[in-house]
């Protein structure tokens, strides 16, 4: 084992160019005409996309959305509250002309909340159905999934209409979620089973079948950040402990001190697929893909090699980032050494998966090394030092650090970690590794 007398490198003793790279920071926002771009109050990421969907984005359908100022406000707020007796008086009263939520108590009762014009605020739908008031289309998630065929046999438990954001028109352009999104009729209606209740000053509030998640990190969205707890928002916008299970009828309490107001690096769960929300001030502060590039670049040019073939080992470009290239890093994830692919170690009698690495003898995973590209994820601008395991997405350290903490809502139940870039849940006692690169011999 020659382990000693070979130079070995990890990516933070590269000498990077602080000045181009700080150069590289400034979001694109800030590259154009500041004055004469549209209000953006911030982005919708899904988490599992590194970057854009399986089969590329289009229209309404994509891995990010942004929310820009519209040119005229189409917020709504409640106003009239009627109670009718029967469902065809609630339907004659919720005219397609006007939103409203009806709350259908009993067969003898429903409740509608016609909603009126508000001038303040833009109003953003989420949800899974392609309606026409469905500003942003998302489906579920699948893990490492490739292309959308791989999604499309699964039995969605996204709602149709799954959320609202409604955001203030003026400064501080502050952002609020609610549970629900009005349909082509501009209605929502919570049918006899969906959980609802009348609140103390005599208004109505309920919960969607499967509910809509937050959860607000700790200390904004950067290298301090830490996880909050994951609550439920309901219809109207109020704030509840999480219930048993995620369609149980029974409502969790109802947390007073905290609101629906979203900030940076909050998380929207919506039951098959999960959202980060950054604001355009945070992106603004995170790197950007020119940077990503820049950092992949750096690390070419000290050509690590491997250990074993001695051969020059680079990153692909970053549009070439599902098909395994011959020069792709390769890492061993119980120790991390970086390698080269090759057939060293594969012991027949193992199952295949475990290999044995050649510098250390440690035996564990050995799988191709990709760069996190979807920068929005990132909560420093630090180096690529660290990959998650097992999926061998590589980013900044305090980028693992941070999602390797998060438990992101799984099925109706349970919660595990997941790398931000594919979903895979994280394996392992921390779920990441740092990167072992060997320098060139010369």
């Amino acid at each position: 084992n020659n382990e000693k007398s070979v130079p070995q490198l990890l990516i933070r003793d590269l000498k990077f160019e602080k000045k181009s790279l700080a150069k590289l920071m400034f979001s694109p926002d800030q590259e154009n005409h500041p004055s004469k771009a549209p209000v953006k109050y911030g982005e919708l990421i899904v988490l599992g996309y590194n970057g854009s969907l399986p089969n590329g984005d289009r229209g309404r359908r994509k891995s990010r959305f942004a929310l820009f100022k519209r040119p005229k406000a189409n917020g709504v707020k409640p106003s009239t509250v009627h109670i009718a007796c029967t469902p065809q008086a609630a339907k004659a009263i919720s005219n397609k002309d006007q939103h409203s939520i009806s709350y259908t108590l009993s067969r003898a009762q429903t409740v509608v909340v016609e909603y009126t014009h508000d001038s303040d605020t833009d109003m953003f739908q989420i949800g899974r159905s392609t309606e026409s008031p469905i500003d942003f289309v998302v489906t579920d998630t699948v893990p490492g999934s490739q292309s959308n065929s791989d999604t499309q046999s699964v039995q969605s438990t996204i709602s149709r209409f799954a959320c609202r954001i409604i955001c203030e028109r003026n400064p501080p352009f502050t952002a609020r979620i609610y549970a629900a999104g009005f349909d082509s009729s501009k209605n929502i209606f919570l049918g006899e089973k969906a959980a609802k209740w009348k609140t103390s000053d005599g208004q109505m509030d309920g919960l969607t079948t499967n509910g809509v998640l937050v959860m607000h990190p700790r200390n904004g969205f950067t290298e301090d950040s830490k996880p909050g707890v994951w609550r439920e928002i309901s219809v109207c916008g109020n704030v509840f402990s999480l219930r048993e299970t995620r369609s149980a009828q029974q409502r969790g309490k109802m947390v007073e001190n905290e609101t629906n107001q979203l900030q940076d690096g909050s998380l929207i769960d919506l039951c098959g697929a999960t959202l980060l929300w950054r604001t355009a001030e945070g992106l603004s502060r995170t790197p950007t893909v020119k940077h990503l590039e820049a950092l992949r670049q750096e690390i070419n040019a000290a050509r690590p090699q491997c250990p074993v073939g001695f051969n020059t080992l680079a990153f692909p470009s970053m549009k070439r980032k599902d098909v395994v290239d011959e020069k792709q890093p390769w890492v061993y994830l119980n120790c991390g050494h970086v390698h080269g692919y090759h057939n060293w170690g594969n012991k027949e009698e193992r199952d295949g998966k475990d290999r044995e690495c050649p510098m250390c003898r440690s035996v564990g995973p050995y799988v191709p090394l990709w760069l996190g590209c979807e920068a929005g994820f990132y909560v420093d601008a630090g180096p690529p030092t660290h990959a998650f395991s097992p999926c061998g997405h590589v980013c900044s350290e305090k980028t693992t650090a941070y999602w390797s903490q998060i438990p992101l809502p799984h099925g109706t139940h349970t919660f595990h970690a997941a790398c931000p870039f594919c979903a895979h849940q994280l394996a392992g006692e921390q779920g990441y590794i740092r990167l072992i690169f060997q320098g060139p011999l010369d």
